[in-house]
C-alpha cells in the first residue's frame, strides 16, 4: 500500500486547523465525558484529565512533526547551498 504523505504546507494548515477548532471541540468533549461518569475521587479524575490531555496527541503527532522548524522544501536564501 502506497503511503501518502502530507506536505509542509498542508500539515501546517491542518496542525491550525486542529489547534483552533479541534482541541476546543476535544477539550469540551473530554469535560462531558467527566461530567457524564460518577462522581470520582479527586485523584482519580486528575488521572482521567492527565490521560485525555496526552491522547489526543497520539494519533495527530505526524501532522506536528517538524512544523516549527523551516520549510523544508523552500529553497535556500543564498541558492541552494545545502
Amino acid at each position: 500500500m502506497a503511503e501518502t504523505r502530507l506536505s509542509y504546507k498542508a500539515r501546517r494548515r491542518w496542525s491550525l486547523v486542529i489547534l483552533l477548532i479541534g482541541l476546543p471541540a476535544y477539550i469540551v468533549a473530554a469535560i462531558s465525558l467527566i461530567a457524564w461518569l460518577p462522581d470520582l475521587p479527586g485523584w482519580v479524575e486528575f488521572f482521567v484529565y492527565v490521560i485525555l490531555g496526552f491522547a489526543w496527541m497520539v494519533p495527530l503527532k505526524f501532522v506536528f512533526l517538524g512544523i516549527g522548524q523551516a520549510d523544508p522544501d523552500a529553497p535556500h536564501p543564498d541558492g541552494d547551498l545545502r
